[in-house]
């Protein structure tokens, strides 16, 4: 049996027990039968996004331990190869405090939105919902620059949150999946993600080899799909940026007038707020922090941050194969 102390562990909060019962794993001359895995022995884990605002700070940070651990149970998973993601959750005496605060957030949201929002021009919110929808046709009216670029921004945020909560913001200790919040993210944004970041518990659950080459997950890791997201958020930008001061006062107009453009306003900035912290969060579990770690200040930058990242990153089949921290000497 290997010594633990020459297979240092990285542990972001508690050691494990001592390991009583040694799992046996493959042996690094079985090539053959060796799974594809990430190391369970040296897994970085996350805390929950939230936890341990105080003096911690959202970043945990991690300590190399080379104390005795037990794993507590297998990371493979016994139906075919896997990435295991990381993770403990936090402390879970946070875990409710975190998750009142955010409902705390959510809730004073959706009364601010539907109570006191200004609603000085509800025709015209129809209107500018109608034309934006391209279902009126060319009236000689047109649209406000700044208001265009905004709407389909707002259409590229669902992709990013998708490509960065699958697979490693999905929960294992929650049973409330995350694909239902990122379809109505398409409709209601912030406002429809929310909810799942207060039933959020890491880690993720293990992820089979032979499901990174499924859909969704092959079109959420694509780079194709990244660099289409970061070229679209450039050339948006680009438009809203070239428009001239005039524009600009009638947008900040319309924010002060219309409940429509306003509410949007408001969930674009929320999105903005919580991407660097699922940067943080997708970069930790693929152990990425390390080479990336110049990004997170980097994915502050509304849409073309995170969308840089998500261009940048290894890709899940990229990820380094197992190397056992203990190894079993018998048969």
């Amino acid at each position: 049996m290997l010594s633990s102390k020459s297979c240092p562990i990285l542990s972001c909060h508690y050691p494990l027990p001592s390991l009583h019962h040694p799992q046996k794993l493959f042996h690094r001359t079985h090539s053959i039968l060796k799974p594809k895995t990430l190391n369970p022995g040296t897994g970085l884990r996350l805390s929950h996004p939230f936890s341990s605002v105080g003096s911690r700070g959202l970043l945990q940070v991690c300590r190399d331990s080379t104390e005795r651990k037990n794993f507590g149970g297998s990371f493979l998973d016994e139906k075919g190869p896997t990435v295991e993601r990381s993770g403990d959750g936090g402390g879970s005496g946070n875990d409710w405090t975190t998750s009142v605060l955010l409902f705390g957030l959510w809730a004073g949201l959706m009364y601010y939105v539907f109570q006191l929002a200004p609603n000085q021009t509800p025709a015209s919110d129809v209107y500018y919902l109608q034309k934006l929808l391209n279902l009126k046709g060319d009236d000689g009216f047109q649209m406000n620059e700044v208001l265009v670029a905004l709407w389909y921004f707002m259409g590229l945020w669902p992709f990013i949150y998708s490509m960065l909560l699958v697979p490693t913001g999905r929960s294992s200790r929650s049973k409330i999946p995350v694909w239902p919040f990122l379809v109505l993210s398409f409709f209601g944004g912030a406002y429809a993600l929310i909810p799942y970041f207060v039933f959020w518990k890491p880690p993720p659950p293990a992820l089979g080899e032979d499901e990174i080459r499924r859909w969704p997950l092959n079109f959420l890791d694509s780079k194709i799909a990244a660099g289409i997201l970061l070229v679209a958020g450039l050339g948006l930008t680009m438009y809203a940026g070239l428009a001239n001061g005039d524009v600009w006062k009638e947008f900040f107009r319309y924010f002060r007038e219309s409940k429509f453009i306003h509410i949007t306003c408001i969930d674009f900035t929320l999105l903005s707020a919580f991407a660097p912290f699922w940067v943080y969060n997708d970069m930790t579990a693929r152990r990425w922090i390390n080479q990336g770690s110049w990004l997170l200040p980097v994915a502050c930058i509304p849409i073309l941050g995170p969308s840089l990242y998500l261009l940048l990153r290894p890709p899940l089949s990229a990820l380094p194969m197992s190397t056992p921290s203990v190894i079993s000497e018998k048969e």
